[in-house]
């Protein structure tokens, strides 16, 4: 009788070429759509009663 030796699971190549690449969210560039964001979220906190003020410009 033979001893097996059960190997690991493989291993995602995909997930090991997104780490080698540094692979995440594309946010340093989109400074445009975060201002737009911040606003509506203090104008959503003044018409909600959560804050008094809007910080705008």
């Amino acid at each position: 009788m033979k001893i097996r030796i059960k190997l690991p699971k493989p291993r995602n190549p995909l997930a090991v070429l997104a780490k080698q690449r540094q692979a995440g969210a594309h946010g340093s560039y989109r400074v445009e759509r975060t201002e737009r964001r911040k606003a509506k979220q203090s104008l959503h906190k003044v018409l909600s009663g959560r804050a008094k003020d809007v910080d705008g410009d």
